[in-house]
């Protein structure tokens, strides 16, 4: 079993059923469903492209996926998960946008926003101590011979390479998608999340997801809102 804390709006916002319909999988239900029938790719190929994203849920890493360290157990992190979400003020990303991050598309916000920065390093630090220790072969999957070195020093402190100064928010839709078809996608999904883009985000609660076992699809264990959310 594995645990991540993730930022996903609640089951019923339209953002998540919008990505929950690209992606054919809504992770509060565990529900899969017909993916998406665009033009631009075959149902062959967006299958491909959307299976990554599709395992872990619609979601931004907070808390990268960790399983339980030694003396710590699943009740104990519900109760810390509960008090953080009752301590912790919701916020606004003021303008997200769809943006390629390397080979895969997401949505992103516009610039960097300290206090989504600071949110983010508050749920890495406090759910720290759940985290078991990372594995050499676990190491060895980050491959950090291609990290800078500020990752590798967030690997070894944190488990986790994109995090403290090194984090960048985003909501994955794509994995990898070649050069040639990477307009395409991107006029595809600008088209397909219109609603959402260039406006703002509301973060508003912090989800609890799991995995149950080794490569099964990540699912919503508990949803709470933060503080002051509407």
């Amino acid at each position: 079993m594995r645990y991540a804390l993730y930022f996903t709006p609640p089951a019923d916002d339209p953002l998540t059923k919008a990505a929950a319909a690209w992606l054919g999988r809504d992770p509060f239900s565990g529900k899969t469903g017909p993916q998406a029938e665009v033009s631009e790719f075959s149902p062959d190929a967006l299958t491909a492209l959307i299976a990554d994203p599709r395992r872990y849920g619609f979601h931004a890493t907070l808390k990268a996926p960790f399983r339980l360290a030694p003396g710590t157990d699943e009740a104990a992190l519900e109760a810390v998960f509960s008090a953080f979400c009752a301590e912790t003020p919701a916020l606004e990303i003021p303008n997200v946008v769809i943006e390629q991050i390397g080979p895969f598309f997401a949505l992103v916000p516009d610039q960097i926003y300290p206090a989504l920065q600071d949110f983010a390093a508050a749920v890495v630090e406090t759910f720290e101590p759940f985290r078991a220790e990372l594995t050499e072969a676990d190491i060895a999957r980050r491959r950090p011979e291609r990290m800078s070195d500020s990752q590798r020093a967030n690997l070894s402190r944190w488990g986790y390479h994109h995090v403290m100064d090194d984090f960048r928010f985003h909501m994955t839709l794509t994995g990898a998608v070649e050069p040639e078809s990477a307009p395409d996608m991107r006029t595809l999904l600008a088209a397909r999340f219109a609603d959402f883009v260039r406006r703002p985000l509301a973060v508003t609660g912090l989800a609890l997801y799991v995995e149950a076992t080794v490569g099964a699809p990540f699912t919503v264990h508990s949803w709470l809102p933060l503080t002051g959310a509407r």
